[in-house]
């Protein structure tokens, strides 16, 4: 099964629904492609939703860290919403729940973001 990808804006949040297999191949440079575009477009609120994700392979998993630290180094932020049983057990084994901020509601996560921008601003 191929990853697909559906952008869409919700309160300045640019959110990215995905569904399918993050691997290694044309599904992770397309995700990376994607943050780079929104990025150079100058969305820095960026909301991965993986509620669809079946499975990340380790180059996936590479491409989300590469992801976050290209939007940390624009002073953007990365989230990632809607964890599947799977992809969340993988973020816990590897470590990255302490890297990643992961949210269940997206109304929720939306709202972070506003939250941690205020602090700053």
């Amino acid at each position: 099964m191929t990853m697909t990808t559906n952008t869409r804006q919700v309160g300045g949040v640019t959110i990215v629904d995905i569904s399918g297999r993050i691997v290694l191949g044309e599904e992770s440079a397309a995700l990376r492609e994607l943050v780079r575009d929104l990025l150079s477009k100058g969305h820095k609120k960026i909301l991965l939703n993986l509620g669809d994700v079946n499975y990340i392979d380790s180059s996936g998993l590479g491409h989300l860290v590469s992801a976050f630290t290209s939007v940390q180094r624009q002073q953007g932020e990365l989230k990632l919403l809607n964890l599947t049983n799977k992809v969340h057990d993988l973020m816990q084994i590897t470590k990255l729940y302490t890297v990643f901020d992961i949210v269940d509601d997206e109304a929720v996560a939306v709202k972070s973001f506003g939250q941690s921008a205020a602090a700053t601003g």
